[in-house]
């Protein structure tokens, strides 16, 4: 079994993993250590740590933090730590237990930290604090906006031009704003394209069953194009799709192509990585101000990252110059010239 070396914090684990965590991350394990030195000792070390709503396994969101942090430690030559969460309890007292411990950024990965690191932010005003996704904005608390919209914007609208149905489907894990609101920009793509939306929630971002039985439900009443944001759910989202004749699919969050490389045409991706060491890097050179940190197509944080063994074909296949009316929509919101539409959060 992979295991952590415990922190003397209840739930709190160190970066000492094993070299099969490194094999099962894809990236260094950050090595093992004790609670951060003290300020005192080492006044110019900068300590940045994580807190995740579930494993950094799961090859999608909460791996692409942790890999953010990973890089913050190798870039910046930060002390990082990281916290895996599962209740608001635990967030309020993982930013709390970092912060008294003398962290100077706290990452929440997820809209829902927002409340917890507003609290906590007020008790230590000196503590950076930064939720991914979120609308909470004071001095020392930022959301980052990552405008996957953009994205999944432009994929609803080419599996309305694929679609042999006219119905495309959205499965999500738990239904919280930034989820809906991305489902809400591929339900907007969609109509631009002719098609109506059926959207579905599991009420869970770990159940591979559910994701699965939900996906095989839109399956059967004639959803041909599918989306996702199930986090490790999502494993179950794929073996529906992969089980399946004349379905097509799409990735989220991370470059998931490989997971069912005969069905899924493309994969809207954040660099979560990137993002998370711009704004390391404004905290550790004194730089950072609170604000929303907005991160869209022309940043290229958000992208569109395509199956070019699949998705030119099919895309050829239903429509002579699909490929580059897709192109054209991409332009158009990469300069401003198109505004994506937004859930209210």
């Amino acid at each position: 079994m992979l295991r952590a070396v415990p922190d003397p914090s209840p739930r709190l684990f160190s970066f000492a993993l094993s070299a099969l965590l490194l094999a099962a991350c894809g990236g260094e394990a950050p090595p093992s250590g004790s609670p951060p030195p003290d300020p005192d000792e080492a006044p110019d070390v900068l300590r940045v740590a994580l807190l995740t709503p579930g494993s950094i396994r799961d090859a999608g969101w909460n791996q692409s933090a942790y890999e953010g942090l990973v890089e913050i430690r190798d870039r910046l030559g930060a002390e990082v730590a990281y916290q895996e969460t599962a209740t608001p309890q635990d967030f309020e007292a993982g930013f709390r237990d970092f912060a008294a411990r003398g962290y100077d950024l706290v990452f929440g990965h997820g809209f829902e930290f927002q409340d917890a690191a507003a609290l906590v932010g007020k008790e230590y005003p000196d503590t950076v604090f930064v939720t991914t996704s979120g609308s909470t904005v004071t001095a020392n608390v930022s959301p980052i906006v990552f405008e996957l919209e953009q994205a999944t914007f432009v994929l609803g609208f080419l599996g309305a031009r694929i679609s042999q149905s006219g119905r495309v489907g959205a499965v999500g894990g738990i239904e919280i704003p930034s989820v809906a609101s991305t489902f809400y920009a591929f339900e907007k793509g969609a109509e631009r394209g002719g098609a109506t939306t059926s959207i579905s929630y599991t009420g869970s971002w770990t159940d591979v069953s559910a994701a699965r039985e939900a996906t095989l439900a839109q399956i059967s009443q004639g959803v041909d194009v599918l989306i996702h944001n199930a986090n490790e759910g999502a494993r179950g989202f794929f073996q529906a799709v992969n089980e399946s004749d004349g379905v097509w699919a799409y990735g989220a969050n991370r470059n998931q192509n490989a997971l069912s490389p005969e069905h899924v045409l493309a994969s809207a991706t954040l660099n979560v990585p990137r993002a998370l060491l711009l704004v390391a890097t404004e905290v550790a050179e004194d730089r950072f101000e609170g604000r929303a940190l907005r991160f869209g197509l022309s940043s290229g944080v958000v992208a569109i990252e395509w199956n070019d063994s699949l998705a030119p074909g099919v895309m050829d296949a239903r429509a002579e110059g699909l490929q580059d009316e897709v192109a054209a929509l991409v332009a158009q919101i990469e300069s401003g010239e198109l505004t994506v539409p937004r859930g209210e959060f």
